[in-house]
């Protein structure tokens, strides 16, 4: 995963939306932990999955402590946009039609990102950079265009969520497997859980027949 002068190239095996999309844990469940609390933390994630440097970083903690109501403007802001884009890619997943206020709510973000960004040469070609000064939403405007281009490419197709259910994981990935049939988040997490209970209920089944006998 290489960085441009706009900052983020994405990953098509590994969107930066489907991402920012699971910054919440289980959460299809009726208990969904958040992640992301405060503006900090969001800032804290955009470093943590390459989107801005340690400076940009700093940079943006400095001015959301001189500014909290604008930082937590930005915050609920970028809640609204995670839960709208997760809602988008959880209906693509599951065969249904995402809803208009959903979409609008992207576009709306999409509209801010595309009216800052620019096409700018480079030793290799052209990339994307951004016009103008990086404010406290500058971390919304990539994630917004990571997922208008999802829903504009190939890859649409492939977007999964785990299928654990019973716990409501609620994951969002991209398959990348050959057959396409990839079905949990993680083997060693969502698999292993599925496997333990097919396993239990098993000897459920099993004990119950030989008490019957």
């Amino acid at each position: 995963m290489s960085k441009s002068e706009f900052g983020f190239e994405d990953n098509p095996a590994k969107p930066l939306c489907l991402e920012f999309a699971n910054t919440v844990s289980w959460h299809s469940s009726d208990t969904p932990k958040e992640k992301l609390t405060e503006y900090s933390e969001l800032v804290s994630w955009g470093i943590r999955v390459g989107l801005i440097g340690d400076s940009e970083g700093a940079a943006l903690f400095q001015e959301s402590r001189r500014d909290l109501s604008r930082a937590a403007r930005v915050h609920r802001r970028a809640i609204a946009l995670r839960e709208a884009i997760y809602r988008i890619f959880r209906d693509v997943s599951d065969g249904r039609r995402p809803s208009s206020t959903d979409i609008d709510i992207l576009n709306e973000a999409v509209s801010e990102a595309y009216g800052v960004l620019r096409i700018v040469g480079n030793e290799s070609g052209f990339t994307w950079t951004m016009a103008g000064e990086k404010g406290l939403d500058v971390l919304l405007w990539p994630v917004a265009k990571s997922a208008a281009d999802l829903l504009t490419r190939g890859e649409l197709g492939r977007v999964r969520r785990c299928a654990n259910d019973v716990e409501g994981c609620g994951w969002l990935f991209i398959d990348t497997t050959k057959n396409g049939n990839r079905r949990w988040c993680d083997m060693s997490d969502c698999g292993n859980r599925a496997k333990a209970r097919r396993y239990y209920q098993r000897v459920k089944e099993t004990r119950h027949t030989e008490g019957t006998n």
